[in-house]
This record gives structure tokens, sequence and C-alpha cells, in this order.
């Protein structure tokens, strides 16, 4: 077996260990300052020396750029309560406010009353009690100017008109078609893909699709927005739909919510960034302990001056927070501003008063050790992030590696960090914009904290198209031990078998992109009912179009017929044929309907009657 499995400590031995403070020297970041001062190094306080806490308090001690709508988070373990509660801001003043418990059990957030003043220095005491016993902890951190930012989105591409699916019976149902050009081999996993396009000239929005290509389920989205990060998860226990919605900004975030839907295709939950921010797009996890991982994108003011640039610059943060589910409340936060330093960027400053993204979160995912691995596309680095006091344990790559590289072990503009069994680590490495490489891959790496040495495990590449995806992709291990890869911005995605084989191949529509690309079985019966459209064909004949959307257990269609609607009866079976089946019967009736039946030949649902269109 490759890999460690995820969660296996439950979170109340995850954060009962002391959280040590990390000082951040950031050059003067009081509430004097018109913009934020980040230097081009970081120095960490000594962890010996450091104030001990029995409970994660975000924000962290030290961070620079807190939003102004932040809560106080009290992160600890099973039972923690707190109280005697302090806040106060340098220009605010006393700030009150009210506490409210996590539905987890493992502590707190104390929600401000009123927002705190941009620059302002924010000091925070309170008693925490864990088992009966109790302690003071405390906290201080600045709160960002946060400045007005192009909200542009990317121009759509033109995509194919040929590249659109149309359906008779769901005309309002038009996303990207689904090329099999590799057909599931043997060996190949089983389960259905989930997909997420945009651009082209489809319908954005998540997609199921099965391996050869039909839809099963399309969910469009409105127009100017986008979904990505579409698959199956378990909430309470039971499987769900996920996925972000929003729009996508051309300075390279997103901003909007994560969505949740059951098995019958109905919204169970919602989830938003917490502390004033928007859900970015780049990850979306639920965790077996009720809370979600997701990422944030904040501009704020900066003084680039020891960088080269303008004293009053402005820097996109990557924010990453836990959100308890049930409650909305952030748990967890954590600011790569108060733990990375800009001179670790490899993408360019900007000559304009767009924000610098110089770190870009897009990938976020808990180990089993009290720790979260964080991806950064633009550093080219993987971190291990302490979630007990935000401090990097290692990285791979960049340009401070904790560990000496192996051939074919380094990796540019990469996507999706996830842990794997055993400690090793996946990634996809996209190798371009602008390019470092012939083609993407696909690596599994062992980062050895031993011998600080990363070796290079397994990769995968296509052998029969040079693929070199400029942004986003995924490489998804399944449970079979096969990987599937998606090209994020190319339409393409392929199965490989654990020697990188290709099992399966295929692509979206000309100029789709999709974030990532799962697969994995899905089974729903929804709500709705089917769909039917009729065309009278002459001489008593009568074209007839079936449809049910998200439905995965039809397995034949009857066509009923009949004078009214309350005296239908069948007329015809026809074996179902994809998304939409369509036949020809011979009846002079004035109303038809279409019944979905399972393979028994039970009837799932009944469509409303039609009168046949001329």
């Amino acid at each position: 077996m490759l890999g460690r499995p995820r969660h296996l400590l439950p979170r109340t031995l995850l954060i009962l260990v002391a959280t040590a403070a990390l000082a951040l020297v950031t050059g003067g970041c009081g509430s004097s300052r018109s913009a934020l001062q980040v230097p081009a190094t970081v120095r960490l306080a000594n962890a010996a020396a450091a104030a001990v806490n029995p409970v994660t308090v975000s924000p962290a001690p030290g961070t620079p750029d807190a939003s102004p709508s932040t809560q106080i988070s009290f992160l600890g373990g099973a039972g923690t309560t707190v109280s005697d509660v302090s806040v106060t801001g340098s220009r605010s003043g006393t700030h009150r406010g009210r506490l409210e418990g996590y539905s987890t059990g493992v502590g707190e957030s104390f929600l401000p009353a009123s927002q705190f003043t941009q620059g302002e220095q924010v000091s925070v005491t309170a008693r925490v009690t864990q088992h009966g016993s109790a302690a003071i902890v405390r906290t201080s951190f600045t709160i960002a100017f946060q400045p007005r930012f192009s909200l542009a989105q990317f121009p759509l591409d033109p995509g194919s008109t040929a590249d659109i699916q149309h359906f008779r019976s769901a005309p309002a149902i038009t996303p990207s078609t689904v090329r099999i050009t590799t057909p599931a081999r043997s060996g190949a996993s089983p389960g259905d893909l989930f997909l997420a396009p945009y651009q082209g000239l489809g319908t954005a929005g998540p997609m199921i699709a099965d391996q050869t290509g039909n839809l099963i389920w399309f969910h469009p989205v409105p127009r100017g927005e986008s979904a990505t990060n579409f698959r199956v998860q378990q909430l309470g226990g039971r499987p769900v739909l996920t996925w972000w919605q929003g729009r996508v900004l051309m300075l390279g975030f997103g901003q909007g919510v994560d969505e949740v839907y059951d098995t019958s295709y109905r919204p169970v939950a919602q989830i938003r960034a917490g502390n004033g921010y928007q859900a970015d797009l780049h990850e979306f996890l639920l965790t077996g302990q009720g809370t979600a991982w997701i990422d944030a994108f904040d501009p704020v003011s900066v003084n680039l001056s020891s960088m080269g640039g303008s004293s009053a610059g402005v820097v996109s943060d990557s924010v990453v927070q836990e959100i308890d589910v049930k409650s909305g409340l952030v748990m967890w936060e954590w600011h790569a501003l108060a733990h990375l330093p800009l001179r670790d960027s490899y993408n360019a400053m900007p000559h304009t008063s767009d924000p610098w993204d110089y770190f870009h979160v897009n990938s976020i995912d808990p180990g089993p050790s009290g720790d979260v691995l964080i991806g950064s596309r633009a550093t080219w680095a993987i971190y291990d992030v302490s979630i007990h006091t935000g401090g990097i344990i290692w990285r791979i790559g960049g340009r401070y590696s904790t560990f000496r590289h192996a051939p074919g072990t380094h990796f540019y503009w990469q996507h999706d960090a996830e842990w794997q069994p055993g400690g090793l680590v996946s990634v996809f490495d996209n190798g371009s914009t602008p390019p470092r490489e012939k083609q993407s891959r696909g690596l599994v790496l062992d980062p050895n904290t031993v011998t600080r040495r990363v070796s290079l495990v397994k990769v995968f590449t296509n052998p029969t198209m040079t693929l070199l995806a400029g942004s986003q992709g995924n490489l998804l291990r399944l449970p079979d031990g096969n990987w599937l890869m998606g090209y994020g911005g190319l339409p393409n995605f392929t199965e490989y078998d654990d020697a990188g084989h290709v099992l399966l191949d295929g692509a979206l529509g000309k100029g789709v992109q999709d974030f990532r690309t799962y697969l994995a079985p899905w089974s729903a019966q929804p709500r709705t009912a089917p769909a039917i459209a009729a065309q009278s064909a002459g001489a008593g004949a009568v074209t007839v179009a079936a449809s049910w959307n998200g439905a995965t257990a039809v397995s034949s269609w009857e066509i009923l017929a009949g004078s009214s609607a309350a005296s239908l009866s069948p007329v015809a079976k026809v074996a179902r044929t994809g998304f939409e089946t369509q036949a020809t019967v011979h009846t002079s009736a004035p109303m038809l309907a279409v019944a979905a039946l399972d393979p028994s030949g039970k009837v799932l649902g009944t469509s409303a009657p039609v009168a046949p269109g001329g």
C-alpha cells in the first residue's frame, strides 16, 4: 500500500498539545503605519521562549493582516470553555461581544459586536478551562488595510458550438460534451466522472457523466458564475455532492460559497468563509469531525519598498480556515503573510495597481498528526504546517526546500498536494506558465524526514499526447490503486493503473476548463419528475424524448398515452439510451407522458403529461 489514511486521530488528540506562539518580525506593523510592513525574510521566535497556551488561538500571535471583521477563535480539546475575554484595539478601544461554542465541542469563538479599525493593533486575553484546569491565554495581531481591487472576470473562451450538449426534453441543460478517446479498459476503476466545466460555450456547472461520456446529472449555475471542486464527500456519515460556486476573477482567485447537496440533489448546507472573507475556488474539504477546510484570498496594503516595489503596494494574502459546518464559526485560521516571506515567490511583482499574488494557496489536506499540508503555486512549494503554531514543519520544493531533491522530484506552478499512505505526497506538476517542462506530470514523492531527501516514487504522463496545463489540475488516488489525473486548464483527463498505463482517456469541449476531475461510484434519485418532449411526426406518429436529470437507476422508459391526463395507459416501452431517450410511437392520443422503470420494471417516477407539438 502507498498510504497513510487521513484523519487517523480524533480532534481531541490533535489539539491537546501546547501551542507555541510564533512571532513575525514585520519591520513595524503598528497602527501608525499606512501600509503593512513585510520584510523579505521572516524570523520566527525561539519556541522554547514562546508563550505556551493550552489552546490554539486565531488570529495567531503576530498575524500582520487580520480582517477587520475577525472573530477570535479558541480551538482546544473536548470540553474546552472560554470566559473573561478582553479584546482591545489600539484605536477602537474595548470591544464587547459574545462567545459561541463549536458544535464539535472543542472550543469557542468570541464574536466582537463591532469591527476593528484598519491598521490597529489588537490585544486579547481570555481564561480557558479544560478538564477543570484554567489558564490565561493571549494573542496580539494587526488589522489589515484592505484596498479596493478589480472584480473583472476572465473573458469567455469562444470554444466550439459543436461541443455543447442539447436535449429536447431538457432545453435548459446545455453543458460541454464529454468525449472518451480511450474507452475504459480492463482494470479501470468503477464509478462515474465528476466534472465542473467552465469556459467554452456550454453552460458552466457541476456535472456527472458515466465512463462512456453520457451525461447523468448537470446543475447549471447562473450566468457569470462557475463551479469547481465537484466531488462526492461524506457529511454526517452520508454521501453528499459538494462544490464551490461563484465568480472567478482575473486576479487568479474566486469569490463565492461552498455548496452541499444530498443524493436527491437537494441543498443541505452552504458553507461560507468566516471573518468577512469570501470562499475561494481552490479547496473545499469536509472532515469526519463535522468541519470544512477552505481557503480565501485577501488583497491587503503592503509596503513593498524592501522588495523594490511601491510603499503603497498590494499583496494577495492566502488565508486557510477550518470551519465548523453546523455553526459556521471559524475554528482555525492561517495567513501566508504571517509565516512565509515575500522573497519566496516566483511570481513577478506587477508594475500596476493589481495585487501581487505572491503565494497562491491551491490545496489543503489535514494530516494525522496535528498538521496540515498546504500547496502554494507561486512559491513552487508544498508545506507541512503545524496546526498548533501555524509554523512550517518542513517544505518540499521552492527556494528553501527542507529536502535534497532526487532526480525528477522538482515541480513548478504545481497543484493538488495531498497526503498518501505511508507519509507520501502526491502532486500535479503543471510545469508551465511560463513553461519549465515539456509535459505536465502526476508525481508521488517520498519526503524522508530522517535523511532530509525527497525521492520519486511514481510519475504519470500521457504517452499519446503532449499536455502542458498552464493552470489547475489534480492527481487523485482511487480506492483500487489506480490514479486519475485531470489537466485543469486543459479539457483532458486520464486514468492510469499503478504502473502508469492508460486505462481511460477523455476530454471536455474545446477551450473548456475543469479545475479538478474526480471519479467515484454514485447512486441517486431526484425529487424532481422525469421530463418529456413530444412532437407530432405525421401519419399518426409522435416522436417522444424522455430524460430524468440525475436518475441513476432508470433501465427503460414506458410511454403513456390517453385522451386526458387522468386516462393515460402504456402504449410502448423502450430501453434507456443515454441521458435522453427518443422513440417514435403510433398514437393519436392528445396527451402523453413517460414513466421511468428500474431493471425489475418498477416505476420510479412519471413525468407531467404534455400535448404533442405541431
